[in-house]
């Protein structure tokens, strides 16, 4: 029996177990990735196209997406979502900058009742013009309603500035791009992007060979015939801009730059510093900006990443009467990491919790498939977060100072402020 009175010892940590899911082939460029350890009945699949906002010029990427289950010549929308919701099934989709996904969640006994549906309203989508202009006008009244929150100013302008040197990545929707695209327009990016631009399907659940299979053979049809391609280099237009919002009273603020992605030397040991700098609650842009000077409710640093490169962003909304001194704090906390190595126990603290949040994104077969998805977009494997684990317990304060001193440089920084 445990002797509860007694705490247990801590255990460092060595290295994760993954389950890697297996791979189908599709096609010669595309695969499936199938995880069927899930001891429930609940299953997920997505489909993903080379269909991101890259793809298409005038917002077309996101409008085409947003119309995939606007009706067939046999079904209406309403048939369409009444079969899914009927079946259980919730539907989501989004559009990135250089893909679109298709997630579909529902228990094992009607995943293929739903696929076939979802299958059906993708290749056969008519383009009703009733139904696109239903659309238009409901997407022009959110995109009139998002502009007037700085939140969504700030990180329109912010994409323009990181994404300063090429003119695709930094293209931003606007409400005359509504009028510059026609039906026409929206089959033909259709007709590309998704009818033969499947580039990866995901299906998460213990499900029968035999419904891989068929998932398999269905998505061949509309299976990419090449591999994608996406700038292999970009980069920021440093320097400070400010978007003036007339009766805002508060003011968002975007801070970032072009950086890199898992397969960068430097790409481990620069989540240590991201995390120390504003990727946790204690951290130190919290520590000072909302703990000690309560300029704002949060404020937080993350890497985001893309095919060939990734990027290093800080964000917050705060008082528009203190928005120049969070930029000083700003600022100041790039500069303390530069010159000052960080405390050992502090350095400690944020290896033990970026542990933990390691285990806890691994925890359960959904949350291990979108670890090896991360993985897998950059040609690597679970083999990598192991190696993380090596990395991370391994960084010293040298190690953190120097890797600021060469990419927390204020100048080269694009700044945005929208208020």
């Amino acid at each position: 029996m445990i002797d509860r009175t007694e705490q247990p010892p801590i255990q460092k940590i060595e290295s994760v177990d993954f389950i890697a899911p297996e791979i189908h082939k599709i096609s010669e460029n595309v695969s499936l990735f199938h995880s069927k350890s899930v001891k429930d009945e609940t299953t997920r699949f997505d489909l993903y196209f080379d269909a991101g906002k890259v793809q298409g010029n005038h917002g077309i990427a996101g409008f085409v997406n947003g119309l995939l289950l606007s009706g067939t010549k046999d079904k209406t929308s309403i048939e369409i979502n009444n079969e899914i919701n009927g079946l259980g099934g919730f539907y989501e989709s989004g559009v990135a900058v250089e893909n679109a996904v298709i997630s579909i969640h529902c228990l094992l006994e009607n995943v293929l009742p739903i696929f076939d549906t979802i299958m059906d309203a993708i290749q056969n989508v008519s383009f009703i013009e009733k139904e696109v202009t239903e659309f238009f006008s409901d997407s022009k009244q959110r995109m009139k309603i998002n502009a007037e929150k700085v939140s969504y100013l700030a990180q329109k302008n912010f994409q323009k500035s990181l994404f300063h040197s090429d003119a695709k990545y930094a293209a931003t929707l606007s409400l005359n791009d509504y009028d510059k695209v026609q039906i026409k327009d929206l089959k033909n990016f259709h007709s590309e992007a998704y009818l033969k631009g499947l580039t990866k399907v995901v299906v998460v659940g213990n499900l029968e060979k035999s419904i891989i299979t068929h998932i398999s053979e269905s998505c061949s049809v509309i299976a990419s015939q090449k591999f994608a391609t996406f700038s292999e280099e970009l980069k920021n237009q440093s320097g400070e801009k400010k978007v003036e919002k007339k009766g805002a009273i508060q003011s968002a603020i975007r801070v970032g730059r072009i950086l890199f992605n898992k397969n960068h030397p430097d790409y481990l040991d620069f989540i240590v510093l991201n995390t120390i700098l504003g990727d946790y609650f204690g951290s130190r842009l919290m520590s000072n900006i909302r703990e000690d000077k309560g300029y704002t409710y949060g404020i937080g640093t993350m890497m985001a990443e893309l095919q060939n490169t990734g990027y290093f962003l800080v964000a917050t909304e705060v008082g528009h009467e203190v928005k120049e001194a969070t930029l000083k704090e700003i600022k100041y906390e790039f500069k303390r990491l530069q010159t000052e190595l960080v405390p050992e126990a502090e350095l400690d603290l944020v290896k033990n919790y970026m542990l933990g949040q390691l285990l806890k994104s691994a925890d359960g077969p959904y949350a291990m498939m979108d670890l090896f998805l991360s993985a897998e977009m950059h040609g690597k494997n679970l083999d990598f977060y192991n190696e993380a684990i090596a990395r991370i317990q391994t960084v010293t304060s040298e190690r953190v100072m120097e890797l600021a001193k060469k990419y927390l440089n204020w100048e080269e920084m694009s700044v945005v402020v929208a208020g």
